[in-house]
């Protein structure tokens, strides 16, 4: 099959158009026809050599596909061949086909065309785990979400808004705030302009931030902890800011805050397949009612992994990039 691969660590060309082995379905497992990609910071952080693969997964790129299902492997029940799916993935997403654990697997939603399916199940699995399982975002709270235009933020700010929760967002352009506001955010902050410890306390009276959601790290790290409001959680999902910071604990201390730092791809399996079984459960049928959607920004053909990659490091798109087949 043809597929993306990583000869050598590097710029966006270091993603190479290839044949290379179609997969099998092992027990427990489906091979998937992929028909879409999602593209992902993970992915760009393989390719520079900053993330390698968890030991046993696909070394190929990609962490989320839609497409159909070809194959079952043995112990497979409650799907079919044919069937129309999304999967979460550990690798290999940037090819013909892909092995999943069917534990990883969601129906497409009835209303979502197959392609844009794909942009759907790192984002709400990384939501959905963070934001709610384990911030226990409550109706009423205030969520910061760092990024609001990006995939996550835009399906966080809309899951947030329909558990009642207020919304504030970062982001670096007027156009990118307007996207987040039409979704449902009320607290804007041109990170560029504002600070948003200020604007945030300012449009809260003063409360702060219930939970954060953080893609940033060690350069927010401070004034997260300086915006959280008593017995606030910061959720750390992302390193764009870099790794390694002070904290005060004494602040932390006195606001019985918490600090939470979290990975979705190295988890085990059996967690994985938890963390798909409650989105189903509560996500799905927001986005099959049309109250919470997939915001796809492009979509290149996989020969164009290249293309799609400098797209997303230039930080100018909404939503999902994604690759076709």
């Amino acid at each position: 099959m043809k597929a993306i691969t990583l000869p050598v660590p590097g710029d966006a060309d270091a993603l190479v158009l290839a044949d290379v082995a179609a997969p099998t379905a092992g027990p427990g497992e489906v091979v998937v026809d992929v028909v879409a990609a999602g593209v992902n910071r993970a992915d760009v952080m393989q390719r520079m050599g900053h993330y390698d693969p968890p030991k046993g997964s696909s070394p190929l790129p990609g962490l989320e596909v839609s497409g159909r299902i070809s194959t079952l492997g043995d112990g497979v029940d409650g799907w079919q061949v044919g069937d129309e799916v999304c999967a979460l993935l550990t690798g290999g997403g940037y090819a013909e086909q892909v092995a999943v654990p069917a534990g990883q697997l969601f129906p497409v939603p009835q209303g979502i065309d197959v392609a844009h399916a794909a942009a759907l199940p790192e984002v709400t699995s990384t939501v959905w785990s963070n934001v709610f399982m384990t911030a226990n975002l409550k109706p009423g709270q205030v969520l910061l979400v760092h990024g609001g235009s990006s995939g996550i933020g835009t399906m966080a700010i809309q899951l947030a808004r329909e558990v009642g929760a207020r919304v504030a967002v970062t982001a670096g352009s007027a156009s990118k705030l307007e996207v987040c506001r039409e979704l449902g955010a009320e607290i804007l902050v041109n990170y560029r302009e504002e600070d948003f410890v200020e604007k945030v306390r300012g449009a809260s009276d003063g409360h702060g931030a219930d939970v954060i959601l953080d893609n940033i790290g060690a350069k927010y790290l401070a004034r997260n902890v300086e915006l959280l409001a008593v017995n606030g959680r910061l959720v750390v999902i992302g390193l764009q800011g870099g790794r390694t910071a002070e904290i005060d604990l004494g602040t932390m201390l006195a606001k019985r805050c918490a600090l939470i730092a979290t990975t979705l791809r190295a988890r085990p399996a059996d967690e994985k397949a938890a963390i798909v079984a409650a989105v189903r459960e509560h996500v799905w049928p927001l986005i099959v009612a049309g109250r919470v959607r997939p915001v796809v920004h492009s979509t290149y053909p996989l020969e164009r992994a290249a293309d799609a990659h400098r797209e997303l490091e230039a930080s100018t798109h909404i939503g999902k990039i994604l690759l076709t087949l």
